[in-house]
C-alpha cells in the first residue's frame, strides 16, 4: 500500500512457496467467495474479520501476484496466478462494503485491466503494430525516435518466452474468468466518480479485447461465448446511467470505437497508425458497426447526436488509401441506415458541404460515401418531417452535386475518381439512380433540359481528351458506361470519341480503351455501329509500338474473330458470339475493307502460336457457301499462307463458279484469288493450266477493277512461278498489249509479287521494252490517246495519276531524269490541274533523294509551290520539303528560307500552324542558328529591297 502498487515487494519465502505450490488456491477461493456472495444476509468483510484476515494484507498479497504477471519473462504459472488474483480482486470489489473497507485502489484496478495485454503473448499484435507503422512510414508520418522505440520493442519481444498451445488455452480461460468478474463488478460498482478508470476500462475493451479472438457467427450478448462479445457487453454497461452521464459515456465509447471502424491503432501515440487489413480486422470492424447500430436502436434519440459526430469523424479522419476509403464508405452507409429520414437528410446536407473540403482526401471520400449511399434504397421525401430537408433524400442530388460535379474539381485525382464512380453507379440495380443519370445527359419531355444535357456531354468529352492520364482513363470508363446502358445514343460521333483513344499517347489509356471497347461490344453484340467502332479502334492497334498494348489487341481479336468459329450448321446464327464474329468479318469485307491491311501482322503472330489447326481450316471452309461467305473467304485468304494443306475441292468449285459468273463480287473475288495463290503449290498441273488460261482471258478483256487486277496478277505469279524466270507461264504467254498492261498497272499496284512479275515479263521481252517506254511516256505527257483512254477509262480518272508513272520510271533509269525534269518543272508553273501539280511535287521530292545533285537546281521550283493557289499543294510541298531538310538532301539556300517565312502567314490557319511546328520543333533542332543566319536577308527580301550590293534576290509573283 505504501508503494501505491507500482513496485513489487517480495513476499516471505515460505508464504510464496506455499501459495505457488498449489495453483488451485485462487480458483478455490474464487468459488468460495461466489458461493458466499449468493447467500442472503452474508457479509464477507465481517467473515474475514472474524477469521483475523486483514483486508489490506489480502489486497497486498493479491497485488503481488497481479504485478508479477506483468513481466515479459513471467512463466505460465505466474501469468495464470496473476489473472486469477486479478479476478479475485475484482470479485471482492463487487461485494457490498468494498468501498467502506477501502478495497478499491485506482492503480491496482487499472493494472488488473491491463493484464489482458501483459499476460497474453503479443506476437501477432506486435507484428500488426509494426506493419501498421510501415504503412505510416510510407506516408512519411513517422520520425526516427519512433523507429528506435520499435527496435526496443522488437528486442523485448525476442526475450519473451515461448508458450505452447495448451498454455495459451489455460491463459485464455483465466482471462475469460477475469472478464466475468469485471462484468459483475460493472453491474454493481459505479465508476462515475473515477473518470480515469472509466477511460482505461473503455480503452481495454476496444483496443485489447475486441481483437483477442474471432467471433463465430453474429455477435450476441446472451450467453457470452467469447472475449469480444464480453468486451461489447462491457462497453454497453459503461453507457448505463450507473457510470455517469450517458451522453458523456456514449461520447467516450464512440470515440474509442471510431478507430476500430477506421481500422487504425491509436495506442499512446498522438497520431493513429493504420492496421494491416485482413479478415480478422474486417470482421472486428463489422461487429463494431453492428454494436453501434445496436446501441442507437436501444438508446434511440439519446445516441443519434453522437452517431452524427461519429459519422463526421469517420469522414474527416479517413486516409487517402483506396482500400480504407472503400471500407469506410461501407461503414457510413451501414450506420446511416439506422437514422430517421430527418436525421439522414441532415447528414446528407453536411456531406455536400464536406465535399468542398480543402483536403483532397476528404473530397475523395465524399465521392465514395455518395456511391455507397446510392446503393441503398431511396427514401421517400414525403416521409421527412422537415419539408426543407426533403430534397436531400433524393438520389439525384448525390449524383448531380457530388459525382458529376466532382469532375470539375481542381484535383485531377478527384476528377478521375468522380468519373469512375459515375460509371459504377450505372451498374447499381436501382431505377432511381439510372433515371437520375439519364436526366443528366438526356432532354426532358418538355425539351427544357436540352442545352444542359448537351453541355454535360460536351464536358465529359473534354475530360476524355484531358491532359492528365488518370482523368482520361476515368472519363473513358464513364463514357463506356453511358453507351453501354443506353444513357446516350451509340451514334458514330459518340463512338468515335471512345475509339480514337486507342491511339492515345499514354499506354495505360490505350489499354483502358481496349478494355472499354471490349465491354461495350460484349454488352451490345448486335449493334452495327458498335461493331464498326470496335474494329476501327482495335484492329490498327496490332501495329502498336508498345508490345503489351499490341498483345491486348491480338487477344481481343482472337477472342472475337477466331474462338467463336465452329463448323457450319443451320443453328449457328443462334449463338450470339458466333453471329458477332461473322458480322465483324463481313464488315471487314465491306465497310471496313481498309482495316484488312492491319490483319497481316496478327495472322503472322497467330501462325507462330499454332492457332490455325486443320480442324479450324475445315470449319472455315464449311462456311464458304453461307450468307457470310465473304467473311469466311477473308479468313481463308489470311490463314491459307500460314496453315497446312486445306481441302481443295470446295475451293476449286468456288473458283469455277466465280469464273463462270458474269456478276463478280469484287471483295469475295479478291479473297478467292488470294486463296488460290496460297494453295497453288498443292494444285496439279492441269488445274494450274486451266486457271492461268481463265485469268489471262479475263485480263485481256480489260473489264476488271483495279483490286481484282491486282489480286489476279498476284495469283498468276503464284500459279506460273518457276525457278527459271523465263519459263514462267505468264512470260511465255504475253503479247505486246499485255506487256504494256502489266507495266502500266505495276505503277499503281506496287505489290512485291506484281513488281517481280512485271520484271520477269519485261526481261523476257526486251525487244518490246522500248516500244512500251515510248507508249508510257506519250500517255503521261499527252493524255489524248484515244485507245489508251478507252482502255483505262474505268480506272484512271485524270491526268494526275499518269504523272506518277514517268516518275517511277525515272527512279529506275537515270538517263530519263535529265530528259524529263524540265518537263516536271514546267508542269509546276503552267499546269492547271491540281492533281498533276500535287503529284509532280511528290515525284520531284522523291527524285531529290535518289539524284540529289541533279534535282538541286529545281528546288526553287518546288519551294514556289508554297505559294500555290491550292491549299493541298501548299501543305504537300511544306511536308515534303521539311522531310528533305531534316535528312539534309536540301540545304537552306536561295529563296527557300523566305518561302517558309511567307508560309507562316498562310491564309489557311492549319498550314500556318504546321509551318510553325516544322520550323520550331523539327528544323530548329537540326540547325539552331538558322533564324539568326537569315534574319538580315529576310528584312531585305520581305520588303522587296533590291538595291543592296550583296542582298539581291530575284522575285516573282509566286
Amino acid at each position: 500500500w505504501d508503494l501505491e502498487f507500482t513496485e513489487i515487494r517480495p513476499l516471505d519465502v515460505d508464504l510464496d512457496e506455499e501459495l505457488t505450490a498449489r495453483g488451485e488456491h485462487f480458483l478455490n477461493l474464487h468459488k468460495c467467495i461466489l458461493k458466499y456472495a449468493g447467500l442472503q444476509q452474508s457479509n464477507i468483510w465481517a467473515y474475514l474479520g472474524e477469521n483475523n484476515v486483514p483486508v489490506k494484507s489480502l489486497v497486498a498479497a493479491l497485488s503481488f501476484f497481479v504485478l508479477t504477471g506483468k513481466n515479459k519473462k513471467a512463466k505460465v504459472e505466474q501469468r495464470l496466478n496473476s489473472l486469477h488474483a486479478a479476478s479475485l480482486y475484482l470479485l471482492l470489489l463487487g461485494m457490498p462494503g468494498s468501498i467502506a473497507n477501502k478495497v478499491f485502489h485506482e492503480i491496482l484496478f487499472d493494472t488488473c485491466l491491463d493484464l489482458s495485454s501483459h499476460c497474453w503473448p503479443e506476437n501477432s499484435g506486435k507484428k500488426r503494430k509494426k506493419d501498421g507503422s510501415k504503412s505510416s512510414k510510407a506516408d512519411g508520418k513517422r520520425s526516427r525516435p519512433q523507429r528506435k522505440d520499435l527496435t526496443d520493442e522488437g528486442e523485448e519481444e525476442e526475450e519473451e518466452i515461448h508458450l505452447s498451445g495448451s498454455d495459451l488455452m489455460k491463459i485464455r480461460d483465466a482471462l475469460f474468468l477475469l472478464l466475468q468478474s469485471l462484468l459483475k463488478l460493472l453491474q454493481t460498482l459505479s465508476l462515475k466518480d473515477r473518470p480515469q478508470s472509466l477511460s482505461n476500462c473503455t480503452r481495454v475493451f476496444t483496443h485489447n479485447l475486441l481483437y483477442f479472438e474471432p467471433v463465430i457467427g453474429e455477435i450476441e450478448f446472451a450467453p457470452l461465448k467469447c472475449v469480444p462479445e464480453m468486451a461489447f457487453y462491457g462497453l454497453q454497461l459503461l453507457c448505463s446511467p450507473k457510470h455517469g452521464d450517458p451522453k458523456e459515456s456514449l461520447r467516450r465509447v464512440f470515440h474509442q470505437l471510431l478507430y476500430v471502424i477506421l481500422m487504425m491503432s491509436k495506442g499512446n501515440r498522438k497520431k493513429p497508425t493504420l492496421l494491416v487489413v485482413n479478415q480478422a480486422i474486417l470482421s472486428t470492424r463489422d461487429q463494431t458497426i453492428s454494436f453501434v447500430s445496436y446501441l442507437v436502436e436501444e438508446l434511440k434519440e439519446l445516441a443519434v447526436p453522437f452517431l452524427h459526430i461519429l459519422l463526421q469523424h469517420i469522414c474527416v479522419q479517413m486516409v487517402e488509401k483506396s482500400e480504407f476509403r472503400s471500407h469506410g464508405a461501407q461503414a457510413v452507409s451501414m450506420l446511416t441506415s439506422e437514422m430517421t429520414n430527418t436525421d439522414y437528410s441532415r447528414f446528407i446536407r453536411w456531406l455536400l458541404n464536406f465535399s468542398r473540403h480543402p483536403k483532397m482526401a476528404c473530397r475523395l471520400f465524399a465521392v465514395d460515401v455518395a456511391v455507397a449511399l446510392l446503393g441503398e434504397p431511396e427514401r421517400k421525401p414525403e416521409e421527412c418531417q422537415d419539408p426543407g430537408l426533403a430534397p436531400f433524400l433524393q438520389h439525384k442530388l448525390l449524383i448531380q452535386s457530388l459525382l458529376f460535379s466532382g469532375q470539375m474539381d481542381e484535383s485531377p485525382t478527384v476528377q478521375g475518381h468522380a468519373l469512375s464512380s459515375l460509371a459504377k453507379c450505372l451498374e447499381i440495380p436501382s431505377m432511381n439512380v439510372t433515371q437520375a443519370i439519364h436526366n443528366l445527359f438526356n432532354e426532358s419531355k418538355s425539351g427544357v433540359c436540352t442545352q444542359i444535357s448537351k453541355a454535360n456531354l460536351a464536358l465529359l468529352f473534354r475530360r476524355v481528351k484531358d491532359s492528365r492520364t488518370s482523368v482520361r482513363k476515368s472519363a473513358l470508363q464513364a463514357l463506356m458506361g453511358l453507351l453501354k446502358h443506353d444513357v446516350i445514343p451509340a451514334s458514330s460521333e459518340n463512338l468515335f470519341v471512345l475509339s480514337e483513344r486507342c491511339r492515345d499517347p499514354a499506354v495505360s489509356v490505350r489499354k483502358k480503351t481496349l478494355q472499354c471497347m471490349g465491354e461495350l461490344l460484349t454488352a451490345n453484340p448486335l449493334n452495327i455501329a458498335v461493331q464498326k467502332a470496335w474494329l476501327h479502334g482495335v484492329v490498327p492497334v496490332v501495329l502498336d509500338s508498345e508490345n503489351t498494348v499490341q498483345d491486348r489487341a491480338l487477344e481481343a481479336l482472337e477472342q472475337m474473330l477466331l474462338h467463336p468459329i465452329t463448323s457450319y450448321s443451320s443453328r449457328s446464327h443462334q449463338d450470339t458470339f458466333q453471329r458477332l464474329a461473322w458480322d465483324l468479318l463481313v464488315l471487314l469485307c465491306q465497310d471496313c475493307k481498309n482495316l484488312c491491311n492491319y490483319l497481316g501482322k496478327a495472322f503472322s503472330i497467330w501462325s507462330k502460336q499454332n492457332k490455325f489447326t486443320p480442324s479450324f481450316i475445315t470449319n472455315l471452309i464449311s462456311h464458304t457457301e453461307a450468307e457470310h461467305a465473304s467473311g469466311a473467304w477473308l479468313l481463308l485468304s489470311k490463314v491459307g499462307s500460314f496453315s497446312a494443306r486445306p481441302s481443295l475441292e470446295k475451293i476449286v468449285d468456288a473458283w469455277d463458279r466465280m469464273i463462270s459468273s458474269r456478276e463478280i463480287n469484287v471483295t469475295v473475288c479478291c479473297h478467292i484469288l488470294c486463296v488460290i495463290g496460297n494453295i497453288a503449290a498443292h494444285l496439279n498441273e492441269d488445274t494450274k493450266e486451266r486457271m492461268i488460261d481463265d485469268l489471262m482471258s479475263r485480263l485481256k478483256r480489260f473489264d476488271m477493277s483495279l483490286e481484282v487486277i491486282s489480286a489476279a496478277v498476284d495469283t498468276l505469279f503464284q500459279l506460273g512461278r518457276d525457278e527459271d524466270i523465263k519459263q514462267t507461264q505468264v512470260c511465255r504467254r504475253c503479247d505486246k498489249n499485255m506487256i504494256f498492261f502489266f507495266f502500266f498497272y505495276s505503277c499503281f499496284l506496287v505489290g512485291k509479287r506484281t513488281v517481280l512479275l512485271v520484271e520477269s515479263v519485261l526481261t523476257t521481252n526486251t525487244d518490246k521494252l522500248k516500244v512500251v517506254y515510248c507508249q508510257v511516256i506519250t500517255i503521261s505527257l499527252d493524255c489524248k490517246c484515244q485507245t489508251i483512254s478507252r482502255m483505262f477509262s474505268h480506272c484512271v480518272a485524270n491526268h494526275g495519276l499518269l504523272m506518277l508513272f514517268p516518275g517511277k520510271l525515272c527512279l529506275q533509269h537515270e538517263e530519263l531524269v535529265q530528259k524529263y525534269l524540265p518537263v516536271f518543272a514546267r508542269e509546276l508553273e503552267v499546269g492547271t490541274e491540281m492533281a498533276v501539280r500535287n503529284n509532280v511535287v511528290i515525284v520531284m521530292c522523291d527524285l531529290c533523294v535518289r539524284y540529289t545533285a541533279i534535282v538541286d537546281h529545281y528546288v526553287p521550283n518546288i519551294s514556289a509551290c508554297l505559294r500555290d493557289s491550292e491549299a493541298v499543294i501548299r501543305e504537300q510541298a511544306l511536308i515534303m520539303l521539311t522531310n528533305l531538310l531534316q535528312e539534309e538532301f536540301v540545304k537552306w539556300k536561295g529563296s527557300l528560307f523566305f518561302r517558309f517565312m511567307v508560309a507562316l502567314v498562310d491564309p489557311e490557319p492549319a498550314i500556318a500552324s504546321l509551318c510553325k511546328y516544322c520550323l520550331l520543333h523539327l528544323l530548329l533542332k537540326k540547325n539552331p542558328d538558322m533564324f539568326s543566319q537569315h534574319f538580315i536577308e529576310c528584312i531585305f527580301h520581305l520588303n522587296c529591297y533590291d538595291k543592296h550590293k550583296s542582298y539581291k534576290f530575284p522575285q516573282s509573283e509566286r
